[in-house]
């Protein structure tokens, strides 16, 4: 990622400069559907439109089906590379040109790297959505970058491997070293942030069949959420993008993984760390499944909140930790903004007097509770109200990029951004007896990763995982 992204606070920003307060939108009206258009141009690009004209600005994104789990073997960290490739220049913009063309507009972007996919994105106001446009068509046309820029991007990544991951405490748990350690296929289990030797063999030929490889317009989204005039962005972008070829897309891998039937358990000696951290992975159900929603509000009945049975079990009666993060997803996105497979994840970092089997088993009594009995018709309605809210918070995120995310992730994976809609009709269908089968598969011990922190010194630490 460019920087730490902070939605609710760059919003706050841009209304402040726009001299608008944003008023509710849609996806706030209880019984209302998000609006949405979806269509493709002749080269495949798929396109989302979804108007809403509450606030004077407009997001736009550019989703590619290329992310952590699905880049080539052998170059690890290679998607998020180029993710910062993509803003050292185009046919049109030189480096760095893209992100002082949107700030001097008076808009906020940025650019990520995840498990199934990279996008960048922007929030402007409204009047300038010609000019974004404009500009994301021009590097989706094809990059100016030279071996000057490669080996810069090589080393600002590999820094930031270096300040964010290997030099922080705690910094691959447990996003990185829960899926490393809970799944078997490769391309689920890799270092996805990247070995530094990998980076370095990237070389400017690797650039460019790369970037004809996977940023094509028929691997790729593009989504407008905001106050636009439909008729006329469909003319601009059919205008920017629809000259822009179609690729033959190679064919994708497989990422199916095994059955995990036997609890798998890992841990490492964290020289920065300064108290013990542990960490729990279990295998979720497909998603779109009736399980999957399940388990949508099975982690919302364990994890999520104060009024969560795990803060409750860890936090309030044991005083095992202070906190407890938990969900699908975690660390990366959210339940909505993925496609392989997946993990749900709970973590927490406890004082040294506290065994990892005394967490464990209190977790899985917890569990227990819900395998041996369906739960009551009020806990599974404050879990539907508590999924949508959670899912409200999401659509309402930082001026109309979370409803963008959520409708270009249905695009790109489901060709489908209408299933956004159907959602909340999904956890409405989820029964006690549903929860409990699910519980029962997914939350067993077998399907389970345990995975431990422990604080050390540095001498310790040298046969640590890297």
């Amino acid at each position: 990622m460019l920087a730490p992204f902070r939605p609710l606070a760059t919003l706050a920003l841009l209304a402040a400069a726009l001299g608008t307060t944003p008023a509710p939108s849609l996806a706030q009206q209880a019984g209302r559907a998000v609006p949405i258009d979806y269509y493709r141009l002749p080269n495949g690009l798929r396109v989302v439109l979804s108007r809403d004209t509450t606030a004077p600005t407009v997001a736009v994104g550019a989703y590619y089906h290329i992310g952590f789990r699905n880049e080539p073997r052998d170059r690890t960290g290679f998607a998020h590379l180029f993710e910062h490739l993509m803003f050292q220049g185009s046919t049109n913009l030189g480096t760095l040109e893209f992100i002082k063309l949107v700030e001097s507009n008076g808009g906020l972007l940025n650019g990520s790297t995840r498990f199934d996919f990279t996008n960048y994105f922007e929030v402007v106001p409204a009047h300038t959505l010609e000019t974004i446009l404009w500009a994301e068509a021009d590097r989706m046309k094809g990059l100016a970058i030279d071996s000057a820029n490669l080996k810069n991007q090589q080393e600002v990544v590999k820094n930031e491997v270096r300040v964010n991951v290997l030099n922080q405490p705690y910094g691959s748990f447990p996003w990185i070293d829960l899926p490393m350690t809970a799944n078997e296929n490769w391309y689920n289990a890799h270092n996805f942030y990247g070995d530094l030797a990998d980076l370095d063999a990237a070389t400017l030929t690797d650039a460019a069949a790369f970037f004809q490889k996977y940023y094509a317009p028929n691997n790729a989204v593009l989504a407008v959420v905001g106050d636009f005039e439909p008729g006329q962005a469909r003319a601009w972008i059919q205008k920017y993008f629809g000259g822009i070829p179609a690729v033959e897309l190679p064919a994708p891998p497989d990422l199916t993984e095994p059955r995990q039937v036997t609890e798998k358990r890992a841990s490492r000696v964290d020289s920065l760390a300064t108290r013990p951290a542990l960490g729990l992975a279990y295998h979720v159900p497909p998603r779109g499944t009736p399980e999957w929603f399940a388990f949508g509000l099975i982690d919302q009945i364990l994890g999520q909140g104060r009024d969560a049975r795990l803060f409750e079990a860890l936090v309030q009666e044991k005083g095992y930790t202070g906190d407890v993060s938990a969900g699908i997803n975690w660390g990366l996105g959210h339940q909505f903004n993925y496609q392989g497979p997946m993990l749900w994840m709970v973590s927490l970092y406890h004082d040294a007097n506290v065994s990892p089997d005394a967490i464990v088993a209190a977790v899985d009594r917890e569990v227990q509770a819900l395998m041996d009995r369906p739960v009551d018709a009020a806990t599974l309605a404050r879990a539907r109200t508590k999924m949508r809210a959670a899912l409200y918070d999401i659509m309402e995120s930082f001026s109309g990029f979370g409803t963008l995310d959520l409708l270009a992730s249905f695009a790109l994976f489901d060709d489908d951004p209408a299933l956004a809609n159907r959602l909340e009709a999904g956890f409405a269908r989820v029964t006690p007896a549903l929860i409990q089968r699910t519980a029962r598969e997914y939350l067993r011990s077998g399907n389970r990763t345990v995975y431990t922190i422990v604080p050390g010194a540095r001498d310790q630490a040298a046969g640590g995982a890297q």
